[in-house]
């Protein structure tokens, strides 16, 4: 095979994964477990309750609350990304409590009217291009009484380290990368989400903002993963090293503040809605 500037990359940025494995990875035992956690917390989960996880991606909500309701209850995730849906059947498959895997459209979804006690969609209703069809949706698919719990990241300036690597990101690749990295951070206030909740004919709506924490062992681990767990995988590994060495050192710089002994720690904070149909 003829020399490539890829041939000069280290092994650790050879992005070898399907995004969904890295998704499940780097990013899911770090990031999306502990607040899991939290939203089956808020949702107040019982045994027995009949679950819904829209947009379930590779179901870490969903794996938790198999074990939470038990053989009384049942537990389903839906998601467009069939992908997704690969990784989650394939994680969730040891389960003592099996879970039902559905590919679908959260502003459609394919249940009839009270078929879940609980619901929950953990930071995925930002992505959702009519977000107000999808809470309705929620809302006809819940038991009269039922429980909805939902998280949504809040907007960049409170998620400092993702405002710092779309900076660099624009630097130092492209306009498209960093509208990428933005992307899970909508510009909605806790009126504006209340509101949405609202309109759907949600009552009891409570909004709570949380804070947790997420690390790296570097800067430079904190690019690649978050490259390999996404769409910036390509454009990412197809840089000249000269100029990912300079994004990374960029992003040290600007992290300095989040440095410690054991890699970079940073705040993530997120808005975490509960209401009842």
């Amino acid at each position: 095979m003829p020399m490539s500037e890829h041939d000069n990359y280290s092994d650790g940025w050879q992005l070898e994964k399907s995004g969904p494995e890295a998704y499940e990875q780097y990013l899911v035992p770090e990031m999306f477990a502990p607040w899991a956690d939290k939203l089956l917390a808020a949702g107040k989960l019982q045994e027995g309750d009949r679950v819904l996880d829209v947009a379930c991606g590779t179901g870490i909500v969903a794996r938790r609350a198999s074990s939470k309701v038990g053989e009384r209850g049942s537990v389903v995730g839906i998601d467009l990304n069939k992908t997704m849906l690969t990784v989650a059947r394939a994680t969730s498959s040891q389960l003592q409590h099996p879970i039902e895997w559905r590919q679908g459209d959260a502003t459609d979804l394919p249940f009839s009217e009270e078929s879940f006690d609980v619901v929950f969609c953990q930071q995925a209703l930002q992505f959702i291009q009519k977000p107000g069809s999808a809470l309705r949706e929620m809302r006809r698919v819940l038991a009269s009484g039922g429980r909805m719990a939902i998280s949504v990241w809040r907007p960049l300036q409170f998620n400092p380290a993702y405002e710092v690597m779309a900076d660099a990101l624009e630097t130092h690749v492209d306009e498209e990368a960093a509208t990428m990295m933005r992307s899970p951070f909508p510009e909605w206030d806790i009126s504006h989400l209340r509101t949405l909740i609202r309109d759907a004919d949600f009552r009891d709506v409570s909004l709570t903002i949380e804070i947790g924490t997420m690390r790296y062992p570097s800067v430079e681990e904190f690019l690649r993963r978050e490259a390999a767990s996404s769409p910036l995988a390509e454009p990412l590994e197809a840089l000249n090293p000269d100029i990912r060495d300079a994004l990374i050192e960029d992003l040290e710089e600007a992290l300095d503040a989040y440095t410690d002994d054991h890699g970079i720690v940073f705040p993530m904070e997120a808005f975490v809605a509960v209401a009842r149909r």
